[in-house]
Parts: C-alpha cells; sequence; structure tokens
C-alpha cells in the first residue's frame, strides 16, 4: 500500500514548467540564470554572457588536453606565488548580466588586494584577474 501511495504522489507532481528549464539562448538575469541553473541537474554547463544562456557541447580530447596546460601552469604559478588562488571550471558572477564558467582562472586573494570574493552561494562574485577560457575551432 505505501508504494501505491509514493507511486501516486508522483505521478501527481506535476512536470517542470518551461520557464524552469534552461535553455541554450534564453535572455535572463544573473539571479533567474543561477535559479534555473540549480533546477536543471542533467545541465552539465552553461554561461550567462551579457543576458544570454550559452550551453557547451561536448569536450574534444584537444580541449581537455590543452585544459590540462592551463591548470597546470596556474597550479604552478599559484604554488610560487603566495597570496594568489586557482580553479576551474567555476561559476562566476561578473555582474547582474554575465555568469560564465570559465576553463581557468587565477585569482589575488582579497586579503591580497585582489578583487572577488566567495559570495553566500558559493560562487566566486567580482572579476578575476585572470580568466582562462579554451577555443578552437571547428572548422578547418
Amino acid at each position: 500500500m505505501a508504494i501505491a501511495l509514493r507511486k501516486e504522489a508522483v505521478e501527481d507532481v506535476p512536470p517542470p514548467l518551461a520557464l524552469d528549464r534552461l535553455e541554450n539562448g534564453d535572455m535572463l538575469t544573473a539571479t533567474e540564470f543561477l535559479r534555473r541553473y540549480a533546477a536543471s541537474p542533467k545541465v552539465k554547463k552553461a554561461e550567462l554572457i551579457e543576458g544570454n544562456v550559452y550551453m557547451s557541447s561536448p569536450v574534444s580530447y584537444d580541449h581537455g588536453a590543452h585544459d590540462a596546460l592551463i591548470q597546470g601552469w596556474l597550479l604552478a604559478y599559484v604554488a610560487k606565488t603566495p597570496g594568489t588562488n586557482c580553479a576551474t571550471n567555476v561559476t562566476v558572477r561578473l555582474d547582474p548580466e554575465t555568469v560564465p564558467q570559465p576553463d581557468a582562472l587565477l585569482r589575488i586573494l582579497p586579503e591580497c588586494g585582489g578583487r572577488t570574493r566567495i559570495d553566500p552561494d558559493g560562487y566566486l562574485a567580482g572579476p578575476p584577474e585572470l580568466i582562462v577560457e579554451i577555443a578552437a575551432r571547428s572548422v578547418d
């Protein structure tokens, strides 16, 4: 009986509203983008650039290889440079219309004069000192 009740309860839940889905090309504010992103567990990577939603396609080996080199370079830099930190694929709130998720970033820590901070939601807020986005041509 409990199983039947649970099944009925699940069937009574309405499907997500179209407004709750995150779609490539949506024009949103940063707040609405982050709300929809959190409500879209199947979305692997999306960015908001000047109010426009961009959703990524699968990543090639070349992208991954270049990404690994950049991460190694940044890690070596941070290991030798006190007051700095690096991260990969972090959501960054640059402004109300721009929330990228760059492949890599370098920041100076706030206590050392950096302009970024971790906001209450755990995102990076403000402009990091360096943002890296690996880009490749899709046509030769």
